[in-house]
């Protein structure tokens, strides 16, 4: 029997209106999805947690699915983003939560216990590491050409209008075709032609809509028209605004503390190719009390390709740290 997906409460946080889905009862852990995700992104954590005795809370947030959004491209900046979430604690009246976000989420998660340490009590970091935009330092873009190239995705989603491309007509076989379980190892992205090894992105879109796309299936076609659904209705302005704002974000987060004192926890899937695992190397000069792990053979949607093997490990820290 299929599970269902909690119905959304609508909140109000940092002047917009949220959309938040909730499950369990015990230490709130607040669940922050990427892109281009939704809080259904963590449809297979929420019921986990839940059932271990932690209240799961998952918001759609700021210019994702069924949560406001914002037309001007500085409503997305990461002062904004943050302060979005703790919005969302007061509006829940929670002193202090554990935050764990993935991709996007988790740049987000790891800037809340330096912008905000007193509503924090842990990170978790799903294949996104501490730091990851902070050290391309004034200039992200200049930092992109050199890592990457000047055709890397990060870059494309910097010009306007380049959403436009993806109809809603393209959006099933996009979503079908974007959210596939390991459709590259390691081994092959690192002998790969440069526009692969670079994230150009031409190439992702050339992989998303193929065919007869690379890597298992990870969406049920219920599951992939949630996805479809969202992105109709909401569009992808929003979204990729939060890429729009990667200078004004190196501006904000200029000379802020990058030490942090909270208990942290980890997890790098080995064949992220977006974030890989090497992405994290370091990050235990930064935090003091830090636990570290990588999910063997799994691409960048660790919710959905490895569920079960993330949600013991997550839950393992947590109930050693918070129960």
């Amino acid at each position: 029997m299929k599970r269902e997906f909690p119905e959304p409460a609508f909140i109000r946080s940092n002047g917009i209106s949220m959309a938040v889905y909730e499950e369990g009862a015990g230490f709130p852990v607040i669940l922050c999805h990427g892109f281009p995700e939704l809080a259904f992104s963590w449809r297979h954590q929420l019921p986990a947690l839940a059932q271990a005795g932690f209240r799961a809370i998952a918001p759609d947030q700021r210019g994702y699915g069924l949560t406001e959004k914002p037309d001007a491209v500085c409503e997305y900046n990461i002062g904004k983003l943050t302060d979005d979430l703790v919005g969302l604690l007061d509006a829940l009246e929670l002193e202090k939560a554990v935050f764990c976000g993935h991709d996007w989420g988790g740049h987000v998660v790891w800037e809340m216990p330096l912008l905000h340490p007193d509503r924090v009590a842990g990170v978790i970091g799903v294949n996104t590491p501490h730091r990851y935009f902070r050290r391309m330092g004034s200039d992200p873009v200049a930092w992109i050409v050199q890592h990457f190239s000047d055709r890397n995705y990060r870059l494309a989603f910097l010009q306007e209008g380049v959403e436009d491309g993806l109809t809603p007509e393209l959006l099933p076989r996009f979503f079908d075709g974007l959210f596939r379980g390991r459709p590259i190892t390691m081994e092959q992205y690192l002998a790969a032609p440069p526009k692969v090894r670079n994230l150009e992105f031409e190439f992702i879109m050339e992989a998303a809509l193929a065919e007869e796309p690379a890597g298992r299936q990870l969406l049920t076609q219920e599951e992939l028209q949630v996805y479809v659904d969202a992105f109709s209705s909401g569009g992808l302005t929003g979204p990729i605004n939060w890429y729009r704002n990667l200078v004004t974000n190196s501006e904000i987060l200029a000379g802020t503390p990058e030490h942090i004192a909270v208990p942290c926890l980890m997890l790098s899937s080995g064949d992220d190719i977006f974030l890989p695992p090497s992405s994290a190397d370091g990050t235990e000069r930064y935090i003091a009390d830090l636990e570290m792990h990588v999910i063997r053979e799994c691409g960048h949607w660790t919710q959905a390709e490895k569920p079960s093997e993330l949600n013991a490990i997550i839950l393992d820290w947590l109930k050693r740290r918070f129960a």
